[in-house]
Order: structure tokens, then sequence, then C-alpha cells
């Protein structure tokens, strides 16, 4: 058997295993461990087994991921999610559809320190559903606009996904980061154009409320104005070269304390617990980062990434042609994975490809993690649609699933113009 054959078996085997329940990380190391071991002997496959773990866990670089993730836990341990959402539902709540866009808005500011999809729609669904229930909105609607929204978070800075994937293509983190923004931008927007064009064809699905006083307004600037300048200094630093990526995550990790107990907030309990959550996320996400490094030993010795570059020039393909079908399978990938385990598995094998056609890296990243968003909302099996209906007991999964389809139709068309336009992805941190 060829080398190239066996490295593609192992990644059917490896996706195989994920979708039956087994940890992203045990099939990695399965799967790349039996396949080095057939492609080298086994005394190789013990040296790669011992170098891999030393070799994933211990980079300087690594810690970014601890502090992002402790700034993110620390901010969902306060009220920090309500506060976003009666911020943004008071400038705007009383025009049609108000408080579903108000619920996107309060998902990107929230995933802007989280950082996490699944998380930020489990913080504002409980704070933005129950509201726009009693305002008679459209159930559709509020459950679209918030499992919609919570996708901003693995793609607003910081994100863990950018991380890792900084991390095994070895790119800068801060560009990408950086690269983020307009397309964040750009996907808030487009769910925002969703939500107006989903109230002007049925006007009762986000009804009007009434009017917030300038006073209410104020009130309401004031509890979330900290967060704003915590996210401002932590992106702020990073592009004008004030922070490194890991000492912004530091700044970020300790504002959002600081922020806990400033607003009292955060109790002795409450500190212990988001400690040990960051410990046992941050070990999951090693031990993933670990079996992605033995099974990329077995992708390299394989050849399977130069065999599917041979194929793809073979097949006549323009290099745009090859992009649109790689768009295609990570959207399918989405459906059925979890967005982590999409990058881990498929990057180390498609960058090569992806460099030698000539697209830029960083380019790339942001077109992945915006597609394996698409995943997490797509009907019947999106992640975030889940969450929503575990949230609340009122909806139905046809109500999320019907919800969540015009949003869907935003981010295929933020994917076209990200594959149009480039500029979209790569002008800001040009000017870095």
């Amino acid at each position: 058997m060829s080398g190239p054959v066996l490295g593609g078996l192992g990644f059917v085997a490896a996706i195989l295993m994920v979708l039956l329940g087994l940890p992203v990380g045990v099939s990695m190391i399965l799967t790349g461990a039996l396949g080095f071991a057939i492609l080298n002997g086994i005394p190789s496959a013990e040296y790669i087994l011992g170098l891999a773990v030393y070799d994933s866990v211990s980079a300087y670089s690594l810690s970014v991921i601890p502090l992002f993730l402790l700034m993110g836990v620390f901010a969902a341990r306060t009220r920090l999610s309500s506060d976003l959402f009666a911020f943004v539902a008071a400038m705007i709540g009383h025009k049609k559809g108000g408080l579903a866009v108000a619920s996107i808005g309060a998902c990107a500011g929230f995933g802007a320190i989280c950082g996490s999809s699944m998380a930020t729609v489990a913080t504002i669904a409980p704070a933005a559903l129950p509201e726009m229930e009693r305002r008679g909105y459209s159930r559709q609607l509020a459950a679209g606009s918030v499992a919609a929204g919570g996708t901003l978070g693995i793609l607003i800075p910081p994100s863990v996904i950018l991380v890792v994937y900084a991390l095994l293509t070895q790119q800068s983190l801060g560009a990408l980061f950086v690269a983020a923004m307009i397309p964040a931008c750009l996907g808030i927007a487009l769910y925002v154009l969703a939500v107006l064009i989903k109230v002007r064809l049925d006007p009762t699905a986000g009804p009007p409320g009434p009017k917030a006083s300038w006073a209410e307004r104020c009130g309401a600037m004031l509890r979330v104005w900290p967060v704003l300048l915590l996210f401002a200094l932590v992106m702020g630093g990073i592009y004008t070269g004030l922070f490194t990526p890991t000492e912004a995550a530091a700044v970020g990790a300790a504002g959002s304390i600081l922020l806990g107990v400033a607003t009292q907030s955060l109790s002795r309990k409450g500190f212990a617990l988001a400690a040990r959550e960051t410990v046992e996320t941050t070990g999951m996400l090693f031990l993933v980062m670990i079996g992605a490094a033995v099974f990329n030993y077995m992708v390299e010795t394989s050849g399977l990434a130069n065999g599917l570059i041979i194929w793809v020039e073979a097949s006549g393909l323009s290099p745009m042609g090859t992009m649109i079908l790689l768009v295609v399978a990570y959207v399918l990938l989405g459906c059925v994975m979890d967005a982590l385990a999409i990058i881990l598995l498929t990057v180390p094998l498609v960058y090569p490809l992806v460099t030698g056609l000539g697209f830029d890296p960083i380019w790339f990243g942001i077109v992945v993690v915006t597609v394996t968003e698409i995943g997490l909302i797509t009907p019947p099996i999106g992640m975030n649609l889940f969450v929503i209906q575990g949230v609340s007991r009122t909806l139905s999964s046809a109500d999320v699933m019907k919800g969540a389809v015009p949003f869907v139709v935003a981010d295929l068309f933020r994917v076209a113009l990200l594959l149009a336009v480039p500029a979209l992805a790569t002008w800001l941190p040009g000017t870095m």
C-alpha cells in the first residue's frame, strides 16, 4: 500500500472515530501513531509519541491559550451578557427587529471577550430570548438571531480557533486577529440585514418596543464601557505593537478579573470555579494539540499532502475552483464536526496545497474559520441550534431550524465576498 493511500485512509479513520464520539485528541493519536508505525516501524512510532508530547505543549507561544480562556471564563461569570444586551436594546430596542439586532450586537460584544461560540450562545440566550418572547417576537427570529450571533465568537478576537490555526501554520497570531476584524464586522452587518429583511417582509416577527429614555441609555452605557475599553486595549495593543498576543492575553485576563471584582460579580467560589474550568479546557485543548502533532507526523511521512497537490495539478482545476471545492467540503464537515476538530484534522493536509496555489495563508485562515461558523447553525445538526434548544424549553426544533436559514444565507454571501475580495482579510494586517 502506497504512503498517500495509507495517509488518506488514516484521515478517513480519524474523521469516523470523531463522528462515533471518540475524543478528537485520542482519535488523532491512535490513527497517527498506527499509520506512522506501519510506514516507519514501531520503534520510530514510539520515539515520535514521546517527542510529540513534549514539542506540542512546551512552546512559550501556547501560554496565550490558557490566558485567553481565563479572560473568557471570568467574563462569562459576570453580569456582562445581560449588561451588553440591555445596552444595545436600550439604543435600538424601539425599532422593528431591534431586540434581534441587539442580540446579535450582544453576542458580538461578548464574543470579543469570550472567544467561544457555544459559550456565547449559552450566555446571551437566557437574557435575550425571554425578553424577545415577552415583546411578541417570532420564535424563529428570536432563535435564529441568537444562534447566528453566537457564531461570531469564533471569529472575533480573541479566538481560540485562530490561535490554533496560527500555531499549526506558524503564522502571526496578531496578524490573524487583525485580519478577522473586517470579516467579523461584515458578518455583523449581514446578520443585521437579514433581520431587517425579515421584519420588512413580516412586520409582526419583530414588533417595535417602547423607546428608552436618555437616562436609561446612559445608565446602560456606564455598565458596559469597561468591557469596551478592555477589548480596545487588547486589540489596540496588538495592532499598534504595544503588546505581543501573549502579553495582550495576560492583560485581558487580568482586566476581566478586575472587572469581576469591581462589579462585585465574582466571588471567591466563582473565582475558583473559573480557574478550574480554565485548567480543564486547557488540558483538553493540549491533548488535542498532542494528537494533532502525532497525526501530522503521519500525514507528512505518508506524502499525502504532496499527493493531493499533484492530483489537483493533474485535474486541471483552477486555483479558485479548487478553493471553492475546499469551501464546500468545509461546510459539509462543519455540519457534523466541531470547528476545532475540523481545523486540526484538515489544515495540516490542505495548507500546503493552498499556499502552493498562491493563496495568502492569513486570508485562508479567515476563510476557514468563517466557513466553519456556517456549520454551527446549519440545520439540522448545527451545535448552536442544540444549545438554543437547551436554554429555552419553549422553542421547537422546527422554530430553531427555520430561524437559522436566513443567517446561513447571509454567511454564504459573506464567504463569497471573501473569495471574491481577499483584501477584506488582508488589507488591515498590511497596515500594522
